[in-house]
């Protein structure tokens, strides 16, 4: 159901790298480049897109506090792989990657160099 999600940043150049570097660990690539200011990536022209963007009125992009964007990796090694790169391009540690619960969740939390809350997670 969702199309795609928008992040605000305040360095669109330090964004797009840590998105390109990152979002690649899940097969992504950019789909949609709108001049300087907005980028989509996704794996799937069909599928959902992560993209970025600066906020439209002209004020400082700033995070959500309980916004959180989830990506879906396809085993927990995807899940470790994703989180570790994450923290080297410079993302702040919100949650280690590994299990939480008995459910067969397997997840790692991290906020991207705006303050953005992702996790990458696997269910199974």
């Amino acid at each position: 159901m969702i199309g795609y999600v928008t992040l605000g940043t305040n360095d669109f150049a330090k964004a797009t790298a840590f998105y390109d570097a990152l979002l690649a660990e899940l097969g992504g690539k950019r789909m949609m480049e709108m001049t300087d200011h907005y980028i989509a990536w996704g794996s799937n022209p069909a599928g959902a897109m992560v993209s970025i963007i600066k906020p439209y009125d002209g004020k400082p992009a700033t995070s959500g506090n309980g916004t959180m964007i989830s990506l879906a990796a396809d085993s927990p090694a995807t899940v470790d792989r994703v989180y570790k790169k994450a923290i080297e391009l410079g993302a702040k540690d919100e949650g280690a990657a590994g299990p939480r619960g008995d459910s067969g969740f397997y997840a790692g939390y991290f906020r991207d160099l705006d303050g953005n809350k992702l996790c990458a997670f696997f269910s199974g």
